[in-house]
């Protein structure tokens, strides 16, 4: 089962661009077997998001409208210095 949602979720996380994909993609990679399974879901859930409100979050020009989903970016943002 969590090899399917790791595979479902690898595929969700192809944006629009490399740089998402490479940002969400590494998320998952790096994180997402550590997370707790609230923010396995969270992580889920936010790949549901549109690519432009995304890109806005993980640059810094807008916050993400849960508190879940912006612990998620401010981890990104950390990991790359964004």
């Amino acid at each position: 089962m969590e090899e399917a949602r790791i595979k479902r979720l690898r595929w969700r996380t192809r944006r629009g661009t490399r740089e998402l994909d490479a940002l969400f993609g590494g998320w998952l990679d790096e994180r997402f077997a550590d997370a707790d399974e609230a923010q396995r879901q969270a992580f889920d859930e936010l790949l549901d998001v549109q690519d432009p409100d995304l890109w806005d979050w993980v640059m810094g020009h807008a916050r993400a409208p849960r508190a879940d989903w912006q612990a998620i970016i401010d981890d990104i943002r950390a990991r790359h210095r964004l």
